[in-house]
């Protein structure tokens, strides 16, 4: 395996164009389980097999636990992300992160305004011995790059289409 190599801190100049250029799509497909209470359960793999992980309603639903649920992955891809993000711009500007965290929660819960459902998310960067000011403009500014962020704030672009062809 190649070592790890950082990515360039171009990414972080801005893009011109009239249509969004995709620079990666990941894919994903969830499969088997059981449906009878409403929520994902079976096995979740993507396309590249990098990602496979049992889904399971969590004990605080009523299921038995013991594999993931979409709010945790939800809750990992949004900590990745804004992780990443953070040390890119801490990169691009010269601060030294040694040693920090990005946590993450996401929420599900009943919506007031429909007495449905809706998600919320929760960010938490801790960044020890960094000057707080410091420390607030680098978070401050991560939340405008990093897309995950972006969409909690703004919504995102999305498609939804029926195949009823062959499995």
């Amino acid at each position: 395996m190649a070592p790890l190599q950082a990515p360039p801190a171009s990414l972080l100049d801005k893009y011109r164009g009239d249509a969004s250029v995709a620079l990666y799509t990941g894919r994903v497909s969830v499969r088997g389980g059981e449906a009878g209470h409403a929520r994902a359960s079976g096995s979740a793999r993507s396309d590249d097999g990098a990602l496979a992980v049992e889904l399971r309603l969590p004990p605080e639903l009523g299921g038995p636990g013991g594999g993931s649920n979409p709010e945790q992955l939800l809750a990992a891809g949004y900590a990745a992300c804004f992780h990443g993000a953070l040390m890119l711009l801490a990169q691009r500007t010269g601060v030294a992160l040694p040693e920090f965290a990005v946590d993450a929660a996401v929420s599900f819960a009943r919506d007031p305004a429909d007495g449905l459902f809706l998600l919320s998310a929760e960010i938490r960067v801790r960044l020890p011995g960094l000057d707080r000011a410091l420390a607030a403009e680098l978070v401050r500014n991560t939340e405008r790059i990093c897309p995950y962020a972006k969409m909690f704030r703004q919504g995102i672009e999305h498609a939804v289409t029926v195949d009823c062809g062959p499995a």
